[in-house]
């Protein structure tokens, strides 16, 4: 590195992204689902993991609950 590039002053900050920084998982997911989102994504010009992200954050801002109607058994 040059000598101009004198890095031992600068002091140490926080990211300021840190809080928006994304937290990997493992999601096992129906291959219809999967196809679902890759076809969206390739019509929207985005990852198709961001607009499973997108729809997340969606369900998020706006409280959406899960509803689950399992079939009595007889």
């Amino acid at each position: 590195m040059k000598a101009e590039y004198d890095l031992s002053k600068l002091k140490a900050r926080k990211n300021p992204y840190a809080s928006k920084l994304k937290k990997p998982v493992t999601m096992r997911l129906s291959e219809d689902v999967v196809v679902y989102f890759k076809s969206m994504a390739d019509d929207a010009g985005v990852p198709y993991q961001s607009l499973i992200n997108l729809y997340l954050r969606d369900c998020l801002a706006n409280n959406r609950k899960v509803q689950i109607n399992w079939p009595k058994l007889a």
